[in-house]
């Protein structure tokens, strides 16, 4: 990754790693190119972002069941898709420094021209004939265009003369979900209109991943296939798109930094009638978050003939029989989490001169909602916040931290984006009321021991 890319995101990705957020990946042996591990932190932040979604989008409606399906799927489900023929970037390599670069991003960037469509023929000779150079060296030395497909491939033992050795690692959560449509309609009592979500991996082979957990080849996506008629579909996906605006707010990411961005018609995915991305303004540009697909009846219907199952809807009572139209909210875990950490991370400048560090977590989603701190470590003190740390344990996600200074530990907390301390001093043995600070605005009350529980229940 160019130090361009990285300058906006150095001090988020430093945070990530010394206060446990997000590690690189395989880093004892120097690293293994756009893979991550979130540490104790940043899953715990991973997983309140996740039981939310599934608490608001399924668990919340009437409409929505859910489903976990497997990574890898019959190798047909990709022929039929589109994805083996599809789904693929166009790829040149500088023979000079050995850069592996998406060719349109190339001719984008410095002739401002799409190429959208074009063969990698007339894409080669839109290279040599601009005399385009390598922006990691600088020197004109391609090879020619090629198409590079996205998917990663594995080999497989194969069972039978009439199955293929080689599947492929799923490139997104949508077809799993296709592929169990008739299970879940057999198996349960859903009435169109209804969704399947599924939270679960997906893996693509990318070029140029990069800026941080922003485009990854491993990555993990939320998402919901809403079927209904054909004729609901413009009620429906305006419907699906408040509610994703909605999210956005939920989760306390700021209104200013989202907006809509509709696709142009030539620029839409094969499946598509209608889609728009709800991009964020990231340190280093505005870059897509959330999307919301129209798939019309493509995947169910090139499922049913390519299976020989058919994939209808029986309308019962009207006599009816139809594929169903999809409607398709995706949203990023990874770009998620990327974006309420750029959107909370503040450097703070206070009236001391001093400066401190501070994620404006929103409290549903912060990975520690209270810590608890004896003033000193001293056994009477330590007794006393040891027990109020057990008494809200199983209400809270708590912290419990005795060591060094009770500013340091404050700041310590600041970093990690809880939005409460509740500190333990001499005056609590004395008329058993504590500290609340708040992280925000740093303000500090005096509360009865007894109200910690209800009051942090209010405010979280």
């Amino acid at each position: 990754m160019s130090k361009k890319i990285l300058d906006p995101l150095k001090p988020i990705v430093a945070l990530c790693k010394r206060r446990g957020f997000i590690y690189p990946g395989s880093e004892i042996y120097g690293g293994f190119a756009n893979t991550y591990s979130y540490g104790p932190y940043g899953v715990e932040l991973k997983r309140n972002i996740q039981n939310l979604w599934w608490k608001t989008f399924v668990q919340s409606r009437t409409d929505i069941v859910g489903l976990d399906g497997p990574i890898l799927l019959h190798p047909k489900t990709w022929e039929a898709s589109g994805h083996l023929s599809g789904f693929s970037d166009v790829l040149i390599d500088c023979k000079t420094c050995k850069a592996r670069i998406r060719a349109d991003h190339l001719i984008e960037q410095k002739l401002n021209m799409d190429v959208e469509g074009k063969s990698p023929e007339e894409i080669t000779a839109i290279i040599q004939e601009n005399k385009l150079t390598c922006p990691k060296c600088g020197e004109h030395n391609f090879t020619d265009a090629r198409h590079f497909n996205l998917m990663f491939s594995t080999q497989m033992s194969k069972t039978n003369e009439n199955e293929a050795d080689v599947a492929y690692l799923r490139p997104e959560t949508a077809q799993a979900i296709f592929l169990d449509y008739k299970n879940v309609v057999d198996t349960t009592r859903v009435k169109l209109p209804f969704g399947i979500a599924q939270i679960g991996k997906a893996f693509r082979n990318e070029i140029t991943p990069g800026n941080f957990v922003f485009r990854l080849i491993e990555f993990e996506q939320m998402e919901i296939e809403y079927f209904i008629r054909e004729e609901e579909w413009e009620n429906s996906f305006e419907s699906w798109l408040e509610e994703m605006k909605k999210w956005c707010s939920l989760i306390g990411l700021k209104k200013a930094k989202t907006q809509v961005k509709e696709h142009a018609k030539e620029k839409l995915s094969h499946y598509s009638k209608r889609t728009v991305d709800i991009v964020y303004d990231f340190p280093f540009g505005v870059n897509e978050l959330y999307g919301l697909a129209y798939r019309t009846d493509f995947d169910l219907s090139r499922h049913s003939e390519e299976s020989g199952h058919p994939l209808y809807w029986h309308d019962l009572e009207k006599k009816e029989k139809f594929i169903p139209h999809v409607i398709e909210p995706t949203f990023g875990v990874d770009r998620t989490i990327l974006a309420l950490l750029c959107d909370a991370f503040e450097e703070e400048t206070l009236e001391s001169g001093e400066t401190r560090n501070v994620l404006h977590f929103d409290p549903k989603i912060a990975p520690i909602k209270v810590a608890i701190f004896p003033l000193m470590k001293k056994p009477e003190l330590t007794a006393k916040a040891k027990e109020l740390f057990q008494e809200v344990l199983p209400y809270f996600a708590a912290e419990y931290d005795e060591t060094g200074a009770i500013g340091k530990r404050y700041r310590r907390q600041d970093e990690l984006g809880t939005p409460f301390c509740v500190t333990i001093d001499y005056d609590t043995l004395e008329d058993n009321t504590v500290t609340l600070r708040e992280r925000d605005s740093m303000k500090q009350i005096r509360i009865p021991i007894k109200d910690v529980k209800r009051t942090l229940l209010e405010k979280i």
